[in-house]
């Protein structure tokens, strides 16, 4: 079985997966944004920008996979993205359900050397403040299924992780 997951590990369809999840999430973001007009909260676009970290890490992972070295990183590095998308994504959950009182501002808090709202702020400007996210489907809201997602992808990230770094 471990064999089997380490292969998997390894895979090029493993690291298309995640390129092709960050690049739906991304996609019905901006789907919900422009054609439903559910604009963005501060930490839907940290969402977003965890989500781009995802897809960049899965592209360096699908080139690097084959050199023991590349592996190691692209997999300790989609550890990192996976624990702060999960961060983030409880964050969205908790301010929706009311379990932390936050009060987000229109201010993205990025710095000025990663000013990601500035440069591209059809993708990463917030429109709204924080606070709910709309419905997916069957009564699933945005922030109920990120935190699933991004549950899901610590999981594997931390099993593959182990995987890469116990052998040899």
């Amino acid at each position: 079985m471990l064999g089997k997951l380490s292969c998997l590990s390894r895979s090029s369809w493993y690291w298309l997966g995640l390129i092709i999840l960050g690049l739906s999430m991304e996609g019905i973001a901006l789907f919900f944004q422009y054609g439903l007009n559910y604009g963005p909260c501060v930490l839907c676009i940290h969402v977003r920008i965890w989500v781009m970290a995802l897809t960049a890490v899965a592209i360096l992972g699908f080139f690097a996979r084959k050199a023991p070295w590349g592996a190691k990183l692209s997999h300790l590095l989609m550890l990192v993205v996976s624990l702060g998308l999960t961060e983030r994504s409880w964050q969205t959950l908790a301010v929706e359900r009311g379990w932390v009182i936050d009060s987000c501002s229109m201010n993205s808090g990025l710095p000025n050397w990663f000013a990601l709202d500035q440069w591209f702020p059809q993708v990463f400007e917030p429109w709204e403040p924080c606070g709910y996210t709309p419905e997916l489907l069957f009564g699933i809201t945005m922030a109920e299924g990120l935190m699933l997602i991004s549950i899901l992808l610590l999981g594997v990230s931390i099993l593959f992780s182990a995987l890469k770094f116990r052998s040899k």
